[in-house]
């Protein structure tokens, strides 16, 4: 359920924004439009928030701008301290996408960028079963992630990957759990939502699903 990552993000967790601000070359691709993207997520959404994956703190921040309450989620120990130390008022608990404390208030919207394809397609489908009991009818779901609108084009970007040589991001779209537009739209479907996709870059789209009543 994505904790089998921690141990990298502890590693990544002091360098992570250097990462995303385009310093990798492998990845500036996966992270082009970064502030962007987490605008995007962040401008959906109001009220109480729970984020997943907090990394950094780089959402947290935009999210506490328009947010009443923001519960912050993070596995990974290293990325809890990065987050520490921007003395942000929020709530930062240690747990995953499926495994974390009981919440006290009711939850307007779930939250998450660049992380949900840490679970498995299995996972997924639980995690979103979870989130549809967590939220009231109008409540939202925003993620903003790694997806594929299909085989070919999968194939198409995991090719151009390795034709570039970046194989350490070949090997990561050949080896972590990203799924396929398709099949996130079913599995937010049966757990009652209503779903829309935008694409954000090459890599990334985000997903709106709002609970029906």
């Amino acid at each position: 359920m994505g904790r089998e990552f921690t141990a990298l993000f502890d590693e990544w967790s002091e360098s992570y924004d250097r990462t995303v601000a385009g310093e990798d070359v492998e990845y500036r691709e996966v992270f082009a439009g970064y502030d962007r993207i987490l605008e995007a997520v962040a401008e959906r959404v109001s009220g109480t928030v729970v984020e997943f994956g907090v990394g950094t703190g780089n959402l947290t921040e935009k999210l506490l701008k328009v947010s009443e309450k923001v519960f912050g989620i993070e596995p990974s120990e290293g990325m809890r301290r990065e987050v520490l130390k921007r003395g942000l008022p929020i709530k930062l608990l240690d747990g995953d996408f499926l495994e974390f404390p009981q919440l006290p208030v009711r939850i307007d919207a779930i939250v998450s960028t660049y992380a949900f394809h840490h679970l498995t397609d299995a996972e997924k489908e639980r995690a979103i079963a979870l989130y549809s009991s967590l939220l009231a009818p109008g409540g939202r779901v925003v993620f903003a992630d790694t997806s594929f609108a299909s085989a070919e084009e999968r194939q198409e970007i995991e090719q151009s990957a390795l034709d570039a040589g970046f194989l350490n991001l070949y090997q990561d779209l050949r080896t972590e759990y990203y799924t396929s537009l398709e099949i996130l739209n079913k599995l937010f479907m049966e757990q009652g939502f209503t779903v829309s996709f935008t694409r954000l870059n090459r890599y990334v789209w985000l997903l709106e699903a709002v609970k029906l009543g």
